[in-house]
């Protein structure tokens, strides 16, 4: 720290530096500052450091990190060792190549095209590599929100070490991944950020809203598990048994609740996933594990899809596999088929069984994915989906939903009957019953018609002269009952639209 200070820090001519190519000029006359950083030693234990935490802390987040070197020659030495600790592939190193290069520069030479590349695959979170060593390209004007670490290794003043900041602080969300992070994570080893007041020229309070320490990330976890998280947890009496799910269901009823609840547990997640696997978090694991378990709960019962990715950051969903299991949190997840039997089931159901109507109405959804070739199910989907919004919105009581969701199964068991005596497929029978609900009288004929066009354009759903085709074929099919061209045409286009709904299309 002290050559620091004497050859970086001190130096006059630092103040004010504006960009990376200044800095750099600055670091060029710095010889013993860069020089002990280039010690072989040290950055081999640099590179293992940056190798474990990278595997520990940042790649169980799905995040990416840089490592910036203080220059070119350090990017190759940091290449060489992270190879040491990590895959080859995990990392790539990226700076301008010269002609009089040295062999050890020239063997990371890489041209415009190959940068382009490297630079696309990093901003997508499954591709490699996950790693970028730096000195000078894209530390400024590249625009990675998906980058969460930097291993800082250069020292830095002023404006380039905020947009440096500013790099890994670029907010990302992916809903997809259930992945949300608010800022980035600096691992400083050269010693700047402890004098941070003489490495930027800037007001101590514009510093601290940009530069937040690991402490007070500690404290801000502690202080929202201790005062606002207890009163949640009281909500669990049964160990997650089925009266625990219900009540909770039942709590969360209400979506400005349910908001309130989601918001805390997202920022509580991002800091335990942030400040893991510190020790610091051993008092606080099984509250923590407790408060994912009722927000997997209460997300699953109330999320709009059926959830199939994983409902937590990786360091939190194995803490929930280990602690807790997954037994305890399926309850919210039975699976009905829609028949007599379960109509059955929804007759004998209990008036307070928010559960079930979750569930029931969930199903539909669920069917409706996993049979995605029968249009009929789309319609139930959209009706169970607006008893649902009912039901959360208080606007019908759980009796009420427990009766629309049993006629809705009523009405599908009923329809796969009368499917089944005409010997229809999913999609002949649909068409059938739109061109009944339209009152055509000639129904079966045309249902005929229709039918032997889908057959002599099989590949419709991707071929738009197929697509064409079938939707000619079909017009005149209803034309031969519906003399009007503009309702004919009218039919057509909402039979074509249910059935793009139906194939997600």
């Amino acid at each position: 720290m002290e050559i620091l200070e004497k050859e970086f820090l001190n130096l006059a001519e630092a103040y004010g530096v504006s960009d990376i190519e200044e800095l750099n000029k600055i670091l060029e006359r710095a010889v013993n500052t860069r020089n002990f950083l280039k010690g072989k030693e040290r950055v081999e234990k640099v590179a293992e450091h940056v190798a474990r935490h990278y595997k520990e802390n940042v790649e169980p987040m799905g995040y990416k990190a840089f490592l910036v070197g203080v220059d070119r020659p350090a990017c190759a030495m940091y290449k060489k060792a992270l190879d040491k600790f990590l895959p080859t592939e995990y990392s790539e190193v990226v700076y301008t190549g010269n002609n009089s290069d040295t062999e050890d520069l020239k063997k990371y030479h890489i041209d415009a095209k190959k940068e382009k590349e490297i630079r696309k695959k990093f901003t997508k979170i499954e591709e490699l590599p996950k790693i970028l060593i730096v000195t000078e390209k894209l530390l400024t004007g590249y625009d990675a929100p998906i980058l969460y670490a930097m291993y800082l290794d250069k020292p830095m003043r002023d404006h380039t070490l905020l947009q440096a900041i500013a790099r890994v602080n670029r907010p990302y969300e992916n809903e997809e991944k259930d992945m949300k992070k608010p800022h980035g994570f600096v691992l400083d080893f050269v010693g700047i950020f402890d004098k941070l007041e003489k490495a930027l020229a800037f007001d101590s309070k514009e510093i601290n809203a940009i530069v937040k320490d690991i402490q007070l990330l500690k404290h801000l976890f502690r202080a929202k598990m201790e005062e606002s998280v207890p009163s949640y947890l009281q909500l669990i009496k049964f160990g997650f048994n089925d009266k625990d799910t219900d009540n909770l269901i039942a709590h969360f009823r209400d979506k400005s609740r349910r908001k309130e609840f989601f918001k805390l547990y997202k920022e509580v997640e991002m800091l335990y996933e942030i400040i893991s696997p510190d020790k610091f978090l051993r008092p606080y694991i099984d509250n923590y594990t407790t408060f994912s378990a009722i927000y997997q709960i209460v997300r699953n019962a109330y999320a709009r899809r059926v959830q199939v990715d994983r409902e937590f950051q990786r360091k939190t969903n194995e803490l929930i596999q280990a602690k807790i299991g997954m037994s305890n949190l399926q309850q919210g997840n039975e699976f009905f088929e829609i028949n007599e039997e379960t109509i059955q089931k929804i007759k004998d159901t209990q008036d307070n069984d928010n559960t079930r109507v979750i569930n029931l109405a969930k199903n539909i959804e669920r069917i409706a994915e996993e049979e995605s070739e029968d249009p009929f199910l789309i319609g139930l989907q959209e009706r169970a989906a607006q008893v649902e919004e009912r039901y959360q919105d208080r606007q019908i009581t759980t009796k009420e939903a427990l009766e629309e969701i049993k006629k809705i199964y009523e009405d599908d068991v009923k329809r796969k009957k009368e499917q089944v005596e005409k010997g229809f497929d999913g999609l002949t029978f649909f068409i059938y019953r739109t061109l009944l609900d339209k009152d055509f009288k000639n129904a079966d004929e045309i249902t005929k018609q229709i039918k032997a066009e889908f057959v002599n354009n099989p590949n419709w759903k991707t071929s738009e002269k197929e697509l064409r085709d079938l939707r000619k074929g079909t017009y005149y099919a209803v034309l031969s009952e519906e003399e009007e061209i503009d309702k004919a045409a009218a039919i057509v286009e909402d039979l074509f639209n249910q059935l793009f709904k139906a194939y997600n299309l």
